[in-house]
């Protein structure tokens, strides 16, 4: 991904979240993505797909079973 395309979907994706702490930062591994944080919490990665003249971004985010809170009314996966 190129600076102008980091800045753009940076912009677009602080605006579709409410969150101008979404920064994107070029991985040196691979032009074709790019790392997401929020603050400084690495959250995930934007990969660049280009197909048939056509150009899409997709972000990926994994969440880990041991960040998430127990559903209402719910045991959590370490109560046993």
């Amino acid at each position: 991904m190129n600076d102008d395309e980091l800045a753009r979907v940076q912009k677009y994706m602080r605006e579709k979240f409410g969150n101008k702490t979404i920064t994107l930062r070029e991985r040196p591994q691979s032009d074709g993505s790019a790392e997401v944080y929020l603050g400084d919490e690495f959250i995930g990665v934007i990969y660049k797909d280009e197909e048939d003249g056509e150009v899409s971004f997709d972000f990926n985010m994994s969440i880990l079973e041991f960040d998430l809170a127990p559903a209402p009314g719910m045991k959590s996966a370490n109560d046993d």
